[in-house]
């Protein structure tokens, strides 16, 4: 039961130990596949890969890993892109430290990315000189 207390003429309200209003955090899986017929325009790449993460709905905190192989070359860039749709592009939307398989990260995110991202407006892009637009693309989803 809850009781009300006064304190130098200021009411307040005291809650038994042990109930919060806090809501708990939840830890949220994606994950995409990777492929050339995913890129806008497809490609022939018979590359492929894939992307996984978990997203931390408290701490805005995103934790990846991006693999991927049998590029046309090395690959020169990979990052997340958006907010997109599957089938339109977009810009980055977090780049990727590193464009070498495995790609491991974290990154908090702001409000707006947290919200594309877990409504499936991001993909992972991985980029080469043979297709600097995107060898190998997969919307992220949970």
């Amino acid at each position: 039961m809850k009781k009300a207390v006064c304190l130098a003429g200021a009411m307040v309200l005291a809650i038994p130990f042990g109930l919060t209003t806090a809501a708990s955090a939840e830890m949220i899986k994606l994950q995409a596949d990777l492929k050339g017929s995913n890129e806008v325009p497809p490609n022939t790449s018979s590359g492929s890969g894939k992307a996984e993460a978990t997203f931390d709905t408290d701490s805005k905190v995103l934790t990846y890993t991006v693999t991927f192989a049998g590029l046309t070359g090395p690959a020169l860039g990979a990052h997340f892109h958006g907010p997109s749709e599957p089938g339109k592009n977009a810009g980055i939307a977090l780049p990727f430290k590193s464009a070498e398989s495995p790609v491991k990260g974290t990154a908090t995110l702001t409000d707006a990315q947290s919200a594309d991202l877990l409504a499936g407006k991001w993909y992972a892009n991985i980029h080469t000189a043979a297709n600097p637009g995107g060898e190998l693309r997969g919307q992220m989803t949970k």
